[in-house]
C-alpha cells in the first residue's frame, strides 16, 4: 500500500531531518602573513590559475614559460632575454607580478578569456613572496614526513593522547576552545557505528552506563574492536576503494564471483593484518615466494575492474582498458594522486610525465588476460587467470570463507605471463598508437624507483610503496581513516594529494600520525584506537554560533561533526535494532527487496542477470555490505543514500540531503518490516506501552528519550490506535510488511499503532546520524 503522511505529533520529531541542510562555505580575506610559504600560500594559487599553461605539461606550455620549477621561473624569458618571470627580491622586475597588476587587458594574467582571476590578497602574497626571495619548495606531499613532537598547550587538563595536543594547539591559536565530552549514550552510539557499523545493543548500553570506572570507555572500545563486525565495517570502506561488484559491468553486465576475495578482506581486518602486508598481498601476493592460496586470493583486488562480454569489441582495446584501470586505481588508492591525468599527456599540474604513467602501467601489463573472454553464460564467471576454491580449501586453508555449497567457486586473481610483454607510451592514450617503449618505473618526484633494489615486477612495486621512506603511503591511509572517523580528512581532498588538492589542515599531526603508524608496525587497530580514545573524537557535536561563524566546516575540530550514516549503515541500523539482522560473516551477495522492473528495463536481455530474482529467508536480512552490486543497476535505496556504483576506485562518497532519502525511509520494505517485527516483539513483552516505546527508542537512537519526546510518541500511539480500531482492514493492510513470519497477535490495532511509533523513530534524523 502507499504510505500515508505522518501526523502532526510525529512530524515534530521528523522536521529536523528535513532541515538537515549543509552550511554554505564562508570565505574571509586574511592579512598577508609576515613570512610567506611557497607550499602553504603560493603553490595553490599558481597551481589553480597558472600551471595549466605554464606547468609540467610541455605540450600545453605557453610562451616557453614554466612556473612550477625555480629554474623555469627564474630563467631569462625566451622572447626577452633581459627579463625574467620571477626575479627574487624584486617584484618590480618580475614579469609574473607585473602581469598580475597591469590594467592592460591584452597583457594581464591570467588572460581575460580564461575566466580565471587572482584577487588582491593573492597578489599581495605573491609580491611579498618575491620580496622575501621567492623560495621554492618541493610539493609538501612529496617531502618525507618529519618527526615533530606534540606542541605545548595552555589547557593541559584537556586531552587523552598526542592527537589532542596537535588539535588543541591549533584551536588555541585561533581563539577557540574544544567542546566538553559527549554524554555516554551518544558517545557509545558514535563509537559503535564507527567501529562496527551497528548500533550498540541494549545489553552493551546497560553495561557501559553502569560502568563508572575511569577505563569504561577504553574497555568498550577494545570490545568493539574485537567483534567480527569490525571487519565488516572496515571492509565496507575498502569495497569502494577496490571497486568491488558482483557483475562485470558494460552493457551485458554478466555475473562474476569475487565474494571470496571480500571474505578475505573482512578476515584481514579482523585479524589485524599490518597495512603493509594487507596492500602487498593485494598488489603482488602471487609473486611472493611459494605463494599460499590466501595470498593468491588477495590479488583479486587487481581484477575487480569492469570486463566486457560483448561480441564485436576489439580485444586489445579492452585489455589495455583493464590495465589502465589497475594503474589508475593504484594511483588513487595508495598514493592519492590523479594518475589518470597523465594517460594522454604529461600531467598539467603534478610532476607525473606520460612516460611515468606508462612505466607504472608496465607493472600491471604482464597478466595473460584478454579483452574479451567467454560470453554472457555462466561459463565465464571468472575470466583467466583464476583459481577455484573447493570445499577442502575452505575446511583446511581458507577457513574464513563462508561457502556452504559443495561446488568449487571460481575467483579471478593475478598471474604474470612467463614472457614479459613490452609496454609502450600510447600516444593520446590510444590503445594501438605505440610510442617509445618504456620499462617499469614510477614518478621520480615521489621517490626514485630502483629495480635492482625493489625488483622489476609488482612485488617490487609493493616494496617501493611500503618502503618507510615513501612520503605518501602512510599519510594517505591515516588521512583516509581520519576522514572515516572525523567526517573530514586532515587533507580534505582525500583522493588528491597533488598540487590541485588541498593543503593539510594540521600538517604536523598528519606527519606525526604517519610516522607513528609505520614505526608501530602499520597496526591498523592501534591507529583507530588512538583516534576514538582521543578527546578530540569524544567531543560533543553541539556547535555554538561563534564556532559556526569562525569555522563553519569544523576544520579545526572544536566539536564533533554530525554526519549521516553511510547507505549500508542505514540498512544495518534498521535490521540490527529490530533483531532481524543475520549475523553470518561473509558469503555470497544477496538480492534484497527491490522495486520491480528496474533490472529488466536496463538490461541487454541476456544472461542470468537479465532478471532480478529476489532472495528469501535469512538472506533478506544480511548487512548492506552483502547486497548484490550490479554495476549498471546498483541497489536503488543505497544510491539514494549516496552508495557507490563501483565503476571505479572511490575514496570518498558524496554526502547529500534530498527529499528522496526521506521517501526511502518512509517506504522502504526493509524499514517497514523492521518496524513491524520490532513492534511484534515488543507487544509480546510484559511491559507497558510506554516501556515498549522507551525500549524501541533506545534500540534505534541508542539513548533514553527525553520526557517531551516520549510524550509526543505516546500521544501518537493513542491517536493511531484509535484510527486503526475504527478501520481494522486498514490496520491489517498496514502491518502486511515483509516476508518475515508473522507473530500471532490478535490486537491488530495496537500492533499497527506501535509499528507506526517504531517507524516514526526510524525516520528521525538522529536515528540515521552519527551525533
Amino acid at each position: 500500500m502507499k504510505r500515508k503522511t505522518f501526523s502532526a505529533a510525529a512530524m515534530t520529531l521528523l522536521i529536523p531531518a528535513m532541515l538537515n541542510l549543509s552550511c554554505s562555505e564562508k570565505r574571509t580575506t586574511a592579512h598577508v602573513s609576515d613570512s610567506v610559504d611557497y607550499n602553504l600560500h603560493i603553490r595553490p594559487i599558481l597551481s589553480d590559475r597558472c600551471f595549466k599553461c605554464h606547468g609540467p605539461d610541455a605540450n600545453q606550455r605557453k610562451a616557453h614559460l614554466r612556473l612550477d620549477t625555480p629554474e623555469g621561473a627564474m630563467a631569462a624569458l625566451k622572447d626577452n632575454p633581459s627579463a625574467h618571470a620571477i626575479l627574487p627580491g624584486d617584484p618590480a622586475k618580475s614579469e609574473v607580478y607585473l602581469r598580475l597588476v597591469t590594467t592592460d587587458t591584452a597583457e594581464v594574467m591570467p588572460p581575460v578569456k580564461s575566466n580565471l582571476k587572482i584577487n588582491e590578497h593573492e597578489i599581495a602574497l605573491i609580491k611579498k613572496w618575491i620580496e622575501q626571495g621567492a623560495k621554492y619548495k618541493p610539493h609538501w606531499a612529496f617531502i618525507p614526513p618529519k618527526s615533530t613532537p606534540p606542541p605545548d598547550v595552555e589547557n593541559t587538563a584537556w586531552g587523552h593522547n598526542e592527537i589532542d595536543q596537535f588539535i588543541l594547539a591549533k584551536l588555541e591559536a585561533n581563539g577557540l576552545e574544544p567542546n566538553e565530552e559527549a554524554d555516554k549514550e551518544r558517545l557509545l552510539k558514535r563509537v559503535s557505528f564507527d567501529l562496527t557499523g551497528l548500533p550498540p545493543s541494549l545489553a552493551l548500553q546497560d553495561k557501559f552506563m553502569a560502568d563508572a570506572s575511569p577505563d569504561a570507555y577504553a574497555h568498550v572500545v577494545d570490545e568493539l574492536l574485537a567483534q567480527p563486525q569490525y571487519g565488516e565495517k572496515m571492509a565496507t570502506y575498502w569495497m569502494d576503494v577496490a571497486r568491488y561488484a558482483d557483475s562485470h559491468g558494460y552493457q551485458d553486465d554478466g555475473l562474476r564471483t569475487m565474494w571470496p576475495w571480500r571474505d578475505w578482506v573482512i578476515h584481514a581486518f579482523n585479524a589485524n593484518y599490518p597495512y603493509d602486508r594487507f596492500i602487498t598481498w593485494q598488489l603482488a601476493g602471487d609473486l611472493l615466494p611459494n605463494p599460499t592460496k590466501e595470498q593468491l586470493l588477495a590479488t583479486g583486488f587487481n581484477r575487480n575492474h569492469k570486463i566486457t562480454q560483448e561480441g564485436g569489441v576489439i580485444d586489445e582495446e579492452y585489455r589495455v582498458e583493464y590495465v589502465t584501470d589497475r594503474t589508475n586505481t593504484f594511483g588513487k588508492a595508495f598514493l592519492a594522486l590523479t594518475f589518470e591525468c597523465a594517460k594522454c599527456h604529461d600531467h598539467k599540474y603534478d610532476p607525473i610525465l606520460q612516460q611515468d604513467y606508462y612505466s607504472t602501467f608496465s607493472f600491471f601489463n604482464q597478466v595473460p588476460e584478454k579483452g574479451l573472454v567467454g560470453d554472457i553464460t555462466l561459463a565465464s564467471l571468472a575470466d583467466p587467470p583464476n583459481m577455484k576454491i573447493s570445499t577442502a580449501d575452505v575446511e583446511k586453508i581458507l577457513t574464513f570463507i563462508n561457502k556452504k555449497d559443495t561446488a568449487a567457486v571460481p575467483v579471478m586473481i593475478m598471474k604474470d605471463a612467463p614472457a614479459k610483454r613490452p609496454t609502450y607510451i600510447l600516444k593520446r592514450g590510444v590503445y594501438d598508437a605505440h610510442g617509445d617503449r618504456v620499462s617499469v618505473g614510477l614518478p621520480k618526484a615521489i621517490m626514485p624507483f630502483d629495480s635492482t633494489v625493489y625488483g622489476n615486477n609488482r612485488l617490487g612495486l609493493a616494496r617501493w610503496l611500503t618502503d618507510k621512506k615513501n612520503p605518501l603511503t602512510a599519510r594517505v591511509f591515516v588521512n583516509r581513516m581520519w576522514q572515516e572517523f572525523f567526517g573530514r580528512g586532515l587533507v580534505k581532498t582525500a583522493g588528491d594529494f597533488g598540487m590541485q588538492g588541498e593543503m593539510p589542515s594540521h600538517p604536523e599531526l598528519l606527519d606525526w600520525l604517519a610516522l607513528d603508524f609505520v614505526n608501530n608496525g602499520w597496526d591498523v587497530k592501534r591507529l583507530l584506537k588512538q583516534f576514538v580514545t582521543s578527546a578530540a573524537y569524544r567531543q560533543s557535536s553541539v556547535v555554538s554560533p561563534k564556532k559556526l561563524a569562525t569555522d563553519p566546516e569544523n576544520i579545526l575540530l572544536s566539536h564533533s561533526t554530525r554526519a549521516r550514516m553511510s547507505a549500508e549503515n542505514v540498512r544495518d541500523m534498521a535490521l540490527a535494532s529490530s533483531g532481524l539482522l543475520t549475523k553470518d560473516i561473509g558469503g555470497p551477495s544477496i538480492k534484497p527487496y527491490q522495486p520491480k522492473g528496474i533490472w529488466e528495463s536496463s538490461t541487454s536481455g541476456r544472461g542470468v542477470l537479465a532478471r532480478y530474482v529476489q532472495d528469501h529467508g535469512d538472506k533478506l536480512y544480511r548487512r548492506g555490505l552483502y547486497c548484490f552490486i550490479k554495476r549498471t543497476v546498483p541497489p536503488p535505496s543505497m544510491l539514494v543514500f549516496d552508495g557507490s556504483n563501483r565503476d571505479q576506485c572511490e575514496v570518498k562518497r558524496l554526502r547529500t540531503n534530498t527529499p528522496l532519502q526521506a521517501l526511502v525511509l518512509m517506504n522502504d520494505p526493509v524499514v517497514l518490516e523492521s518496524a513491524r517485527v520490532f513492534a511484534e516483539k515488543l507487544l509480546q513483552e510484559k511491559s507497558t506501552v510506554e516501556q515498549k516505546t522507551v525500549t524501541a527508542f533506545r534500540a534505534i537512537v541508542a539513548r533514553n528519550p527525553k520526557a517531551e519526546e516520549l510524550k509526543i510518541l505516546m500521544t501518537y500511539f493513542d491517536d493511531e490506535k484509535k484510527v486503526f480500531e475504527a478501520s481494522p482492514e486498514k490496520a491489517k493492510q498496514y502491518i502486511n510488511a515483509g516476508e518475515y513470519p508473522f507473530a500471532n497477535i490478535t490486537d491488530v490495532a495496537s500492533l499497527a499503532a506501535l509499528m507506526q511509533v517504531v517507524h516514526t523513530i526510524y525516520n528521525m534524523e538522529e536515528s540515521i546520524t552519527k551525533v
